[in-house]
Protein backbone atom coordinates (compact mmCIF):
# COMPACT_ATOMS: atom_id res chain seq x y z
CA UNK A 1 0.00 0.00 0.00
CA UNK A 2 0.80 3.15 -1.12
CA UNK A 3 2.36 5.82 2.01
CA UNK A 4 0.30 9.47 1.32
CA UNK A 5 0.57 12.73 3.24
CA UNK A 6 -2.39 12.71 4.87
CA UNK A 7 -3.13 10.37 7.42
CA UNK A 8 -6.66 8.37 8.57
CA UNK A 9 -9.14 11.35 9.59
CA UNK A 10 -10.34 11.01 13.12
CA UNK A 11 -13.71 10.51 13.88
CA UNK A 12 -15.55 13.38 13.10
CA UNK A 13 -19.22 12.62 14.29
CA UNK A 14 -20.65 14.99 16.55
CA UNK A 15 -21.72 14.16 19.76
CA UNK A 16 -24.17 16.12 21.72
CA UNK A 17 -24.35 17.44 24.52
CA UNK A 18 -27.10 19.05 26.89
CA UNK A 19 -26.10 22.04 29.67
CA UNK A 20 -27.97 24.53 31.66
CA UNK A 21 -26.79 27.71 31.92
CA UNK A 22 -27.43 30.75 34.44
CA UNK A 23 -29.26 33.69 32.71
CA UNK A 24 -26.31 35.90 32.24
CA UNK A 25 -24.60 33.50 31.05
CA UNK A 26 -27.38 32.91 28.14
CA UNK A 27 -27.70 36.58 27.74
CA UNK A 28 -23.61 36.83 27.08
CA UNK A 29 -23.99 34.26 24.58
CA UNK A 30 -26.57 35.99 22.26
CA UNK A 31 -24.85 38.93 22.33
CA UNK A 32 -21.38 37.45 21.45
CA UNK A 33 -23.94 35.84 18.96
CA UNK A 34 -25.30 39.18 17.84
CA UNK A 35 -21.31 40.88 18.01
CA UNK A 36 -20.09 37.97 15.45
CA UNK A 37 -23.05 38.82 12.88
CA UNK A 38 -22.12 42.54 12.63
CA UNK A 39 -18.12 41.31 12.30
CA UNK A 40 -18.48 39.00 10.33
CA UNK A 41 -21.89 39.86 7.70
CA UNK A 42 -23.26 36.33 8.84
CA UNK A 43 -25.38 35.31 11.82
CA UNK A 44 -24.77 31.64 13.56
CA UNK A 45 -26.80 30.59 15.92
CA UNK A 46 -25.56 30.22 19.32
CA UNK A 47 -25.37 26.96 19.62
CA UNK A 48 -23.18 26.75 16.79
CA UNK A 49 -20.76 29.10 18.60
CA UNK A 50 -20.19 27.31 21.57
CA UNK A 51 -18.33 24.56 20.14
CA UNK A 52 -15.93 26.92 18.37
CA UNK A 53 -15.69 29.22 21.78
CA UNK A 54 -15.31 26.43 23.95
CA UNK A 55 -12.36 24.71 21.49
CA UNK A 56 -11.22 28.44 21.54
CA UNK A 57 -10.93 28.49 24.84
CA UNK A 58 -9.25 25.41 25.64
CA UNK A 59 -6.69 25.84 23.42
CA UNK A 60 -5.53 28.84 24.78
CA UNK A 61 -5.53 27.22 28.75
CA UNK A 62 -1.60 26.40 28.76
CA UNK A 63 -1.92 25.06 31.62
CA UNK A 64 -4.54 22.82 30.79
CA UNK A 65 -2.63 21.61 27.83
CA UNK A 66 0.28 20.93 29.87
CA UNK A 67 -1.41 19.29 32.44
CA UNK A 68 -2.86 17.25 29.84
CA UNK A 69 0.11 16.46 27.95
CA UNK A 70 1.08 14.88 31.47
CA UNK A 71 -1.76 12.60 31.98
CA UNK A 72 -1.13 11.55 28.58
CA UNK A 73 2.22 10.45 29.45
CA UNK A 74 1.96 8.50 32.86
CA UNK A 75 1.54 11.44 34.63
CA UNK A 76 5.43 12.80 33.53
CA UNK A 77 5.85 16.63 32.27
Amino acid sequence: MAEIKLGVLPDRKPIKLSIHVVPELDEALRDYARIYASTYGRSEPVEILIPAILAAFLESDRAFAKARAGNRNGGKS
